[in-house]
């Protein structure tokens, strides 16, 4: 059971925006990690994009399941794991990271945002008590 990445993105009309990414690509080789983690910034984006506001929704890509979870007020998450990882947990830590980031980082920064100008700094810190071998409490 894995996490690799957890995402918060901004829904917006046209495009989707990447306002903050934690990644743990520890496990790929040196050379592989660059383009893993591209890929799953990629995969990301583009199921926020296809997902309806106000919806949840887990999409097997790969061999990874992206968990997806985009509020009614546009500000989505995204885990991808791997398959064994529970759905449920998932679903929960989506809830937890995007009421957290709503509260400390204000609305208006989202449609403009991008991670080099947000000033959020949980999400290593909730991708890795969530990792296996340090279980959600």
């Amino acid at each position: 059971m894995r996490l690799y990445s957890l995402s918060v993105l901004y829904k917006g009309d046209p495009k989707v925006l990447l306002l903050k990414a934690a990644f743990d690509v520890s496990c790929f080789s040196f050379f592989q990690r660059a383009s893993v983690q591209e890929f799953l910034t990629f995969t990301s984006q583009l199921i926020v994009e296809r997902s309806q506001l106000g919806t949840r929704a887990s999409v097997k890509e790969q061999e990874y399941l992206c968990h997806v979870h985009v509020r009614g007020d546009s500000l989505a998450g995204v885990v991808v794991a791997d398959a064994e990882y529970p759905q449920r947990v998932c679903f929960t830590l989506l809830d937890k990271v995007l009421d957290d980031f709503s509260r400390q980082v204000p609305r208006s920064e989202w449609p403009s945002g991008s991670p080099g100008t947000i000033g959020y700094t949980a999400l290593d810190g909730y991708l890795s008590k969530y990792q296996v071998g340090h279980p959600p409490r």
